[in-house]
């Protein structure tokens, strides 16, 4: 369902000039499985996500998601795709009812459909207590579920999700990772950005770390383990990029 092969971007910047964000990353991830893109702050994680959401356009190199090519057909790759940002913002006087709708609409689904869609998510969210409340009066846990239910209200058959946890508590992020759990048990493909190493273990069916834009490693949990001597993601994760840096 995602193919990448050779992704690269390169952003000029006056000053610091040639900056390479993705550099020749290839992955795969299939249906019913979750891939997560496990990183630092600035190693291209959201980089990546944006080639793949065609919010961007590669430097060079390939990208599939659901048999659509990023860049020849983009406008089939958003219809199939739900996208979780970092900074989608949310409208503060519309409740989250009026928010689903909306973004319902803007994908082409019918008054009848976004209804069925809207109780789905509530459901699977656990959102009713506040599906009628104006969003400017949520919690940030609230908002999250928010976003993500205008994100998935097409149903789309990819998941790409950056780093849907961040500053949550502990319970509002249990309640995202359980859902991201469910979305792959009915057989989506999700594709997780994200630097905490406790959602990797319980999360990802395959986990690639990313650092200098490049993918340094690549792997089932027990891959990684056995590759770098260590069970702990934490441990593993410094050693590939303590490796990557010594060989630079």
């Amino acid at each position: 369902m995602i193919a990448v092969r050779g992704l690269t971007k390169i952003f000029r910047d006056k000053k610091r000039g040639e900056i390479r964000a993705v550099d020749d990353v290839s992955f795969t991830c299939p249906a019913g499985r979750i891939y997560g893109l496990l990183g630092a702050n600035g190693a291209g994680k959201t980089t990546t996500l944006r080639l793949l959401a065609t919010l961007l356009q590669p430097t060079a190199g390939e990208a599939s998601v659901a048999d659509c090519d990023v860049r020849t057909q983009p406008e089939q790759v958003r219809s199939r795709i739900g996208f979780l940002a970092t900074s989608t913002a949310l409208y503060g006087r519309l409740t989250a009812r009026e928010t689903i709708a909306y973004f319902g609409r803007l994908n082409g689904l019918s008054d009848e459909r976004i209804a069925a869609r809207t109780r789905e998510l509530a459901d699977e969210l656990d959102m009713h207590e506040f599906l009628d409340r104006r969003v400017e009066k949520f919690s940030t846990g609230m908002k999250q579920k928010t976003s993500i239910a205008r994100t998935l209200v097409h149903d789309p058959a990819v998941l790409v999700f950056d780093e849907p946890t961040l500053g949550l508590d502990v319970m509002a992020a249990r309640a995202i990772v359980r859902f991201v759990r469910d979305c792959r048990d009915r057989g989506k493909t999700v594709l997780y950005s994200t630097h905490v190493m406790s959602e990797v273990e319980k999360l990802c069916d395959t986990i690639g770390i990313i650092h200098c834009g490049r993918l340094v490693a690549e792997g089932t949990q027990a891959e990684l383990a056995a590759r770098f001597g260590d069970t702990d993601m934490e441990e593993i994760f410094v050693r590939a990029v303590g490796a990557t840096e010594a060989n630079a």
